[in-house]
C-alpha cells in the first residue's frame, strides 16, 4: 500500500528543503522504493535532491497538443502520450522523481490531464512512500491528477504572513474537496522558540499538530555548493526535528545508523 505525503506552502519557506529532508529520512530507513513529485512550478526539488530531471510533465503535455496528429504508423493516442510520460522520470537507486511543471500554450488539456491522472496513478503503485512538494495553490492536486494524500504537510516560515497562507492552503483543501487524511503544520527556519503570537494565528486556525524545523546553518553551505541534501549528515538540526516529526506524526522511528 502507497503512503502519500504532499507539502504545501508559499514561495520561500523552505518546503522544498523539507520535502528533502523527508525523503532523506525515508531512504536512511530503508522505506524504499520512494517516488518523489515536484508540483511546484517553480521546480527546483531536483536540485535539492540531486537528481536530473529529463523534462516536465507539464511541458510534455502541452507540446502533446502539436504532434498528437503526426502519431508514429500503428500507435494510438494513449499509448504515445504513456510512452512519452515514462521518459520523463528520472531514476535512481530507491528513489525516483517526476517533476510535474506548468502547462504552456493553446489547447485544451483535458485529455492528456485525463491520461496523465491514469499514469500517475498506475506509476504509484508501484512505490512505498509518494513525497509531494506542492505549490501554495496546490493546482495537481486540484486537478485530481494526483492520488489521495495520507498526510498533508503546510510549511511556513516563522511569519504572520507565512502563517496566514496556512489558513488559506487549508480552506483550499476544504473547497476542492480533497481526499486529505491527516494535516499538520511545520514553522520551518526558526531560530529560538516560536513566537506566542504566532501560535495564537496557528491556533485559529483549528489545525491540531504544529512542529518546527529550527535555522539550520548547513542547509545554507550545502545550498551554496550545490549539494544534495540527502548528504546532510545525522548531526544537522534541521535532519534531527525531521526525523522527529516523522516520528511523532508518522511513526518512522530512526535508525540508529546512516544508510550509505
Amino acid at each position: 500500500m502507497t503512503y502519500t505525503i504532499a507539502l504545501a506552502g508559499k514561495g520561500g519557506v523552505g518546503k522544498t528543503s523539507v520535502s528533502s529532508l523527508i525523503i532523506r529520512q525515508l531512504l536512511k530507513n530503508s522505506l524504499t522504493p520512494v517516488l518523489a513529485v515536484d508540483a511546484d512550478a517553480n521546480a527546483n526539488l531536483g536540485e535539492s535532491l540531486g537528481l536530473d530531471v529529463p523534462q516536465t510533465v507539464g511541458g510534455l503535455i502541452a507540446s502533446f497538443n502539436n504532434v498528437k496528429l503526426n502519431l508514429p504508423p500503428g500507435m494510438t493516442k494513449e499509448a504515445y502520450l504513456e510512452y512519452q510520460l515514462n521518459t520523463t522520470l528520472a531514476e535512481s537507486t530507491g528513489l525516483d522523481m517526476i517533476s510535474m511543471g506548468r502547462g504552456e500554450g493553446d489547447g485544451c488539456y483535458c485529455y492528456p490531464n485525463s491520461i496523465l491522472r491514469s499514469y500517475i496513478d498506475k506509476l504509484s503503485q508501484n512505490y512505498r512512500y509518494v513525497v509531494m512538494d506542492n505549490e501554495a495553490g496546490m493546482e495537481h492536486l486540484s486537478r485530481r491528477t494526483t492520488q489521495n494524500v495520507d498526510h498533508l504537510f503546510i510549511v511556513s516560515d516563522h511569519s504572520v504572513k507565512g502563517v496566514r497562507t496556512l489558513g488559506r492552503i487549508r480552506q483550499l483543501v476544504d473547497e476542492m474537496k480533497l481526499n486529505v487524511s491527516q494535516i499538520s503544520v511545520i514553522i520551518n527556519m526558526v531560530t529560538g522558540t516560536l513566537d506566542p503570537r504566532l501560535e495564537a494565528e496557528i491556533n485559529k486556525l483549528g489545525i491540531a499538530y504544529t512542529d518546527t524545523v529550527p535555522a539550520d546553518e548547513m542547509i545554507r553551505e550545502f545550498d551554496l555548493k550545490q549539494t544534495p541534501l540527502l548528504k546532510l549528515p545525522d548531526n544537522s538540526p534541521a535532519v534531527q526535528a525531521v526525523a522527529k516529526i516523522l516520528s511523532t506524526r508518522l511513526g518512522i522511528k530512526n535508525r540508529t545508523e546512516v544508510s550509505e
